[in-house]
This record gives C-alpha cells, structure tokens and sequence, in this order.
C-alpha cells in the first residue's frame, strides 16, 4: 500500500531522491505532519484519494525513471512512510531492487519491528534514518502511542553487524515534549554508544500537517504548540553536542 511518490527530493538523503512513501503505521505521534499515513486503509476526501496499492515492478518502474538524476547528484532511492517496517516483504524487496541496479537506497523508519524485520532490511540500506522521538518509556507511550523498548533496543542491536551503513539518528524536537535538557542528554549521551552513527539530527517542529487533519476530519492533538525558534534550535544542538561531535 503506497500513499505516494515524490520526485526530487533534497531531504530524504543525499542528492536528488525519489521517494516512495507507504501508508500504515502502527504509532500515532501527536505532532505527525503526514497524518493520511497512518491508516493502512485507503482513505478519501472531496478532494483527494489517500493509497494506491502497487506492486514492486510498478513501484521500481517509477524509480528507474529517475536514474539520471541519481547519478549526477549521487543520490538514489528512499523508502519513507507511515512506517515502512509495517510492510518488511514490500519494503525488502524494493530496496533489494533498487541494491541490485546499483541505486543507493536509504529508509526513513522509526524502528518500530521485531529485530529480524529490522536486521532483514538492512543488508539493503546505504544509510538509515531512524526517529528517537523521546527517550523517555512513559512519555513516548504517550506522546506516541507506544513505549519505545524495541525502538532502542532495535538501535542498540546495530551495533552486532558489521554491515557497512551509515545510521543517522533523527530527533523531531517539541516544545513542551522533548525538549527539556534531560531529554536532550539522554538522547545525546545514548546516541554516543551507537557504533554505526554518521551524525544526529534535530528537527524543527512544524505544523505544515494540520489541514489535512482538517480534510480528514481530524483534531489535530497539538494545537496552540508553536515551533522553536532558530535560537532555541541552537541551544538544543548544543545539548546533544555534549555527546555526539556531529550533530545537524
């Protein structure tokens, strides 16, 4: 079940990425920018229809049309979601694929699976952007539906192969949720025993979803929350620099 795929990307990874977002999730963040992911159900507005289901030939016969562009701007492939790891079978093949013609691939996923989901995905992964929303059990049960046990015991296991990947470890930074300074050097201080991490990155809460709650009849759960400002940016940065030389 795919919710779309996009063209160009410049976020998603090195250079130019084509990336191919699947729909269903089994968190439920509050601060979600894609909430017509989270469904593994198509879904359907007045204006819009929300999943198509592909196959993995349709799926790569999109993504090799871009193939010129991975090669001059060294970028590739990304698979993103919803959560990726919900669909392993889908989601393996596809990045097999793409590995096989020498596209370098890259996942956005929050670790949420069983290990041998995980480790089965990743021989296939150039490099892997994994969410550590918040460290704390209690608060990530529920500010995101769930404890995060199996998220950091998951990132804590990469650190057993060998296989060459580069892990960037993603932190969607909230006022008011996350980003107190024991959050922050909690995430920081266990990001440093990551064997695989190329670098951490903080990222600026936005509220760039909330009309497609609207379109979908939705409340969105954090209204009145405000993004932090530039300054307040580079002080969370600094936190978690205590730890972690690289952090974006």
């Amino acid at each position: 079940m795919v919710l779309r795929i996009e063209r160009s990307s410049i976020h998603d990874g090195d250079g130019f990425r084509t990336v191919v977002f699947l729909k269903g999730c089994p968190l439920r963040c509050q601060w979600c920018s894609t909430p017509e992911s989270q469904s593994f159900d198509i879904e359907k507005t007045a204006e819009t229809v929300y999943g198509t289901e592909m196959t993995v030939d349709e799926v790569m016969k999109e993504v090799r049309k871009d193939s010129n562009f991975f090669f001059i701007s060294k970028g590739g492939l990304t698979m993103s979601g919803g959560e990726i790891l919900a669909q392993p079978d889908f989601t393996r093949a596809v990045l097999s694929s793409a590995h096989s013609e020498c596209i370098n691939t890259a996942i956005e996923t929050s670790f949420y699976a069983p290990w041998e989901t995980v480790r089965s995905v990743l021989r296939y992964v150039d490099t892997a952007y994994v969410d550590l929303k918040i460290f704390s059990s209690e608060m990530h049960k529920r500010y995101a539906g769930a404890d995060n046990e199996i998220i950091l015991k998951n990132l804590e296991s990469t650190n057993e192969i060998d296989d060459d990947f580069r892990l960037v470890v993603r932190t969607p930074v909230i006022p008011g949720v996350n980003d107190s300074e024991q959050e922050l050097e909690s995430i920081g201080r266990f990001c440093s025993g990551l064997k695989h991490l190329h670098h951490s990155e903080l990222l600026r809460y936005h509220k760039l979803g909330t009309a497609t709650y609207a379109k979908l009849g939705r409340d969105y759960p954090l209204e009145g929350v405000e993004p932090p400002t530039l300054e307040q940016m580079d002080g969370y940065r600094d936190i978690v620099r205590r730890y972690v030389e690289k952090v974006i």
